[in-house]
C-alpha cells in the first residue's frame, strides 16, 4: 500500500501518526512539507481529499496566523492557502494520504487507522497514550 505523509519531525503528534503508518508494516513517502511544501492546487486537493474546509487545515495556534489576520472571515479560501503556501507552517500537520483516503491526523495522530489496514498489534504513543491495546483493538 502507498501511503504518503506530509511530515513534521518536530511535532510529536506528527512523529506519532508516522510511527503508526509503520507500525501497521507500511514505509511511507515522507515529505517534509516544511522544506518542500505543496503548490497552491496540490493544497487545495489535500484539505478536498480530506472532507476540510480551507480554515480547518489552516494552524491557528501559529503566531504568524494573527499576525497576518488570517482569523478575519472575510478572507477567501484563496488568500488562505496563499498565505499557507507562503509560509508552510501554516499548514496542519499531519496530513496522510492512502488508496482508501485522505486524513488530517490532528489532534489525534490515531485517526491515521481510519485509512490504513488493521493492525491487532498494540501500540502506545511516545507520551505513553495506548491506542492499540493489548487485545489489538483501538483506544478512542
Amino acid at each position: 500500500m502507498q501511503v504518503e505523509i506530509w511530515h513534521n519531525p518536530a511535532c510529536g503528534t506528527s512523529r506519532n501518526t508516522l510511527a503508526l503508518i509503520r507500525h501497521v508494516g507500511i514505509e511511507p513517502t515522507i515529505v517534509e512539507y516544511l522544506r518542500d511544501p505543496p503548490d497552491k492546487q496540490r493544497l487545495r486537493e489535500a484539505i478536498a481529499e480530506a472532507g476540510l474546509r480551507v480554515r480547518d487545515a489552516i494552524r491557528d495556534k501559529q503566531p504568524e496566523y494573527l499576525e497576518l489576520g488570517l482569523d478575519d472571515p472575510s478572507l477567501s479560501d484563496d488568500e488562505l492557502l496563499d498565505a499557507m503556501v507562503s509560509m508552510p507552517v501554516l499548514i496542519n500537520r499531519p496530513f496522510v494520504f492512502s488508496p482508501t483516503g485522505a486524513r488530517l491526523c490532528r489532534p489525534d495522530s490515531s485517526l491515521v487507522l481510519d485509512i490504513l489496514p488493521p493492525c491487532d498489534r498494540p501500540f502506545t504513543k511516545e507520551d505513553g497514550e495506548v491506542v492499540i491495546d493489548a487485545n489489538g483493538q483501538r483506544v478512542r
